[in-house]
C-alpha cells in the first residue's frame, strides 16, 4: 500500500491522538455533558486475528510495559465508523446499524492481513496491522455511514467519551472522530487493528522482519463507546449478523 499524504495526515492526526499527553481537564472544571456520545461501529476479528494482535501486544509490552494491554477496554478491533450521536437516539442506532450489517454476509468476507505498521511521534509508536482493503468490506462500510449517518450529529466535547483518567482524548481526536466519514472511509479507508505501543527504534526492528501475510473473517459487529487513545473502551451493544 503507497503511502498517500492522506495517509501521512491521517497518521500525524491519529498519533497526536493515541500519545498526546495534553488533557482537556488539566486543572479546569468541565461540565459533564452526556447528552452526545462518541461510538465506533466496529467489526469483531475472528480467533486468528485476535491472537496474532495479542502476540504482538504481548511482546511490545515486554519492552514497554507501560503501554496498554489488548483487553475489554481496548478491544482487538476493525473500526468502520466513528461518529458522534445524540444519546438518546442510541437505540436507534443499534437497530440501523443492525439491519444494515445483518444483510452483509459479514462473516463470509475475507481478508488479508499483509504488513505492521506504527504511528511515530517522538520516540514512540502506536503499532498496528495493517490490512487490505477489498470492495466488499468498503462496500460494508459504505452501506453503514449511510444508513446511521442521518442520526449523527456534527460534533461534541471529551465529555462524550468514556470517561479516564487516561490523557488520551484530546481536541486531535475529537475532530478525528467528527470527520471519519469523509477523510477516513470508501478509498479513504484504511482498515487495520491496533496492538499497542513501543520505542520506535524496537518498532523499526520489528518493521524489518519478514511479514507472514495470513487471511482471517470478521466474527462478529458491535458498537463501542469511544475512550482514550481512539479505543473500544466500552461495549454498548453486540450486534446480531443473522437476517
Amino acid at each position: 500500500m503507497k503511502t498517500t499524504t492522506s495517509t501521512r495526515l491521517w497518521l500525524k492526526a491519529s498519533i497526536a491522538c493515541a500519545l498526546a499527553m495534553l488533557a482537556l481537564g488539566t486543572g479546569r472544571s468541565i461540565a459533564a455533558d452526556t447528552s452526545v456520545t462518541a461510538i465506533d461501529i466496529l467489526l469483531d476479528p475472528d480467533a486468528t486475528m485476535v491472537q496474532h494482535a495479542e502476540a504482538v501486544n504481548a511482546r511490545l509490552l515486554k519492552v514497554f510495559p507501560e503501554g496498554f494491554t489488548l483487553d475489554a477496554s481496548h478491544r482487538p478491533h476493525i473500526s468502520m465508523f466513528q461518529c458522534y450521536v445524540r444519546t438518546a437516539d442510541l437505540d436507534k442506532v443499534y437497530a440501523t446499524a443492525a439491519k444494515v450489517l445483518a444483510g452483509e454476509n459479514i462473516t463470509d468476507l475475507k481478508l488479508e492481513a499483509f504488513k505492521y505498521y506504527y504511528i511515530p511521534d517522538k520516540t514512540l509508536g502506536l503499532s498496528g496491522i495493517v490490512i487490505k482493503p477489498t470492495p466488499g468490506l468498503i462496500k460494508v462500510q459504505s452501506d453503514l455511514i449511510a444508513a446511521v449517518a442521518p442520526l449523527t450529529v456534527k460534533t461534541a466535547t471529551s465529555a462524550a467519551f468514556v470517561k479516564s483518567e487516561d490523557p488520551g482524548v484530546n481536541q486531535l481526536l475529537i475532530t478525528y472522530v467528527e470527520v471519519f466519514a469523509t477523510e477516513h472511509a470508501g478509498e479513504h479507508y484504511e482498515p487495520h487493528v491496533t496492538t499497542g505501543i513501543a520505542p520506535r527504534e524496537y518498532l523499526d526492528k520489528m518493521l524489518a522482519e519478514p511479514f507472514d501475510d495470513f487471511t482471517f473473517s470478521p466474527a462478529g459487529a458491535a458498537v463501542y463507546h469511544l475512550g482514550p487513545y481512539g479505543t473500544a473502551a466500552m461495549l454498548l451493544k453486540q450486534i446480531d449478523l443473522k437476517p
